[in-house]
């Protein structure tokens, strides 16, 4: 596997943090990422967002609030 830079590794990172990459490819960001700091820190913000972002998709609306939303819909399609 090779270094494959910077300019690479942050086109593709989005991809890399997906596991949408071949394997030879993600491997190469896998060494860029390793060895510089600035993609890394670029990484791990990508990281910590996609697992905010799942965490609140397991999250569920209080039966409240869901309620509420649910007689407000269902007021609009009457009208």
């Amino acid at each position: 596997m090779t270094d494959c830079g910077c300019d690479k590794a942050k086109h593709d990172l989005e991809e890399y943090l997906h596991h949408e990459l071949l394997a030879d490819e993600a491997a190469d960001i896998r060494d860029h990422l390793a060895t510089c700091s600035s993609c890394s820190n670029e990484h791990q913000v990508g990281v910590v967002l996609i697992e905010a972002v799942q965490r609140a998709c397991r999250e569920t609306a209080p039966e409240e609030l869901r309620a509420q939303v649910l007689t407000r819909i269902r007021a609009l399609q009457t009208h």
